[in-house]
């Protein structure tokens, strides 16, 4: 059964006949005119002179668009799964790149911390200027800004469900603000003998610990703002503190140039993680999901312990290095090189694959935790970059986290990185 009308088939053959006649095949010519019963005397000038040739070149064109067309189809295809919305949610290895999205100017001196609220597209930033300004991070538009302190606002931190604001200050107060109450600052804690430099929800949202220039760490009870707990582990400054998931440890960093891995119910200090040949910065606790890189890193088999909260620690310091930890043995597992001046932040990306770092030679580094290579250097601000963090993340529940599962739950997170800098500017990088 052919495919052809009557008409393309008489078509087809003249066009044949005229092929066969002007390539002299004429043996050819003579059967497929026989064959057919063609009376067709073929002429230079007709139509089907040529025909055949031009129709074929054609499809050949024809197939080579086509091709071309699909080729472009998939690459658009490709570049549409980039655009800004399914890249965030498909970028498993995003991590910083310049430009930042927004630049945030408003502050009137140095940018001391800053801080996402956990489920609101909000960013509170605390400033030598003694104010703390909440940011609407997606659009860069500023929202207001939180008057009480009298002198410098070291840090600011929100509660796990953002209902409650904490921030401290050089004025030796600790504050909290109310987020859903037009963030009026509902309580005041007369907090150290000195400088208070960082302060942080403990898990549970019930109680606050915070680092001072008093040389000591504090716990507080939130409801009724009183003190809980004096802990005098450090022998000068104490930079930094910050709770394991779990809560049951903290840790700490200080101008005693070390770092100590702290129980908070009894202020026992379980492990001192000495290393560093200057004032050290900034404390934190791995997360979960970095664990199987740090044991790849440090050639650690993968035993149950190793699966808790607070299994390891990274410190950064004036020394321009990061050093990982095991919090247990307190043996130094790696120290990384690179930042030229002192170091002032560290993030883990959610995931566990890189360590984001912050540091007073302007720039943020990206270190790929499992070869301690630095991957990324992203020249950041201007200025000093004093403070970094990570955008929301939805809390790990600890009933996963203590090391009966062996297995750190996955974590929802969204791609948004802020930066604060001596500059006076908050930045936003996103994908």
């Amino acid at each position: 059964m052919s495919l052809l009308s009557e008409r393309q088939k008489e078509e087809l053959q003249k066009s044949i006949l005229e092929y066969l006649h002007a390539n002299n095949l004429h043996d050819a010519f003579n059967a497929l005119k026989a064959e057919t019963g063609s009376d067709y005397t073929p002429d230079p000038k007709a139509k089907y002179a040529g025909l055949l040739e031009k129709k074929w070149t054609s499809v050949i064109r024809l197939q080579k668009k086509i091709m071309d067309l699909e080729n472009r189809n998939s690459a658009l295809q490709e570049e549409l799964s980039l655009s800004p919305a399914k890249r965030a949610a498909l970028q498993t290895d995003w991590v910083p790149r310049a430009p930042a999205a927004y630049v945030l100017k408003g502050h009137r001196s140095p940018v001391q911390k800053v801080a996402f609220h956990p489920t609101f597209n909000l960013i509170a930033s605390a400033s030598e200027d003694a104010t703390v300004k909440i940011w609407d991070w997606e659009t860069g538009e500023f929202e207001r800004t939180l008057k009480g302190h009298t002198r410098a606002v070291n840090d600011v931190a929100f509660d796990s469900k953002g209902n409650l604001l904490v921030t401290c200050s050089s004025d030796l107060f600790i504050k909290i603000w109310d987020v859903q109450n037009e963030w009026k600052n509902t309580k005041t804690f007369p907090g150290h003998e000195h400088t208070i430099s960082c302060v942080r929800f403990l898990p549970g949202d019930l109680q606050i610990v915070s680092a001072s220039r008093d040389h000591t760490i504090r716990i507080f009870d939130v409801a009724s703002t009183h003190l809980v707990r004096t802990i005098t582990s450090h022998a000068d400054w104490v930079r930094w503190v910050e709770p394991s998931e779990d809560g049951r440890l903290l840790v700490s960093a200080s101008n005693d140039q070390t770092a100590h891995v702290i129980d908070p119910l009894s202020g026992e200090t379980k492990m001192e993680l000495r290393g560093h040949e200057h004032v050290t910065e900034v404390a934190v606790f791995a997360p979960i999901a970095a664990y199987a890189a740090i044991r790849e890193l440090a050639g650690i088999p993968n035993t149950e312990r190793s699966s808790r909260p607070g299994a390891y620690a990274v410190t950064g310091a004036r020394d321009k290095t990061i050093k990982i930890w095991d919090t247990q043995s307190g043996q130094l597992l790696r120290t990384l090189h690179g930042h030229d001046n002192w170091v002032r932040a560290l993030v883990f990306r959610p995931g566990g694959k890189f360590l984001l770092s912050a540091s007073d030679d302007k720039t943020i580094r990206v270190w790929e935790l499992a070869t301690g290579r630095c991957v990324k250097t992203v020249e950041a601000h201007g200025q000093f970059v004093s403070c970094m963090a990570w955008g929301p993340q939805a809390p790990a529940d600890p009933a996963k986290t203590n090391g009966t599962t062996g297995k750190a739950e996955p974590e929802k997170f969204v791609n948004v990185v802020a930066t604060g800098s001596v500059d006076q500017t908050i930045k936003i990088w996103l994908p």
